[in-house]
């Protein structure tokens, strides 16, 4: 699995998901109940991941429809 997304926005979680769904990319969210631990306030980031094999794919959707990685590698 290769990361492809990090943000603590998330509208742009499920605006990449949608995306990547729509492209026929499986698509993993983690990190995603962390709120938890850290009282909701959004702090800690969220991530996407995708098959090795789907990252480039991925990355150039995301890039396509003006989604930064957010520093992700």
């Amino acid at each position: 699995m290769k990361e492809i997304l990090r943000t603590t926005d998330p509208t742009v979680i499920a605006y990449a998901t949608a995306i990547l769904e729509g492209e026929g990319i499986d698509v993993f969210s983690m990190d995603q109940h962390m709120s938890v631990l850290e009282g909701s306030v959004g702090v800690l980031p969220r991530r996407l991941m995708v098959r090795d094999g789907d990252a480039f794919l991925a990355r150039a959707a995301l890039r396509d429809n003006g989604i930064d990685d957010g520093g992700a590698r």
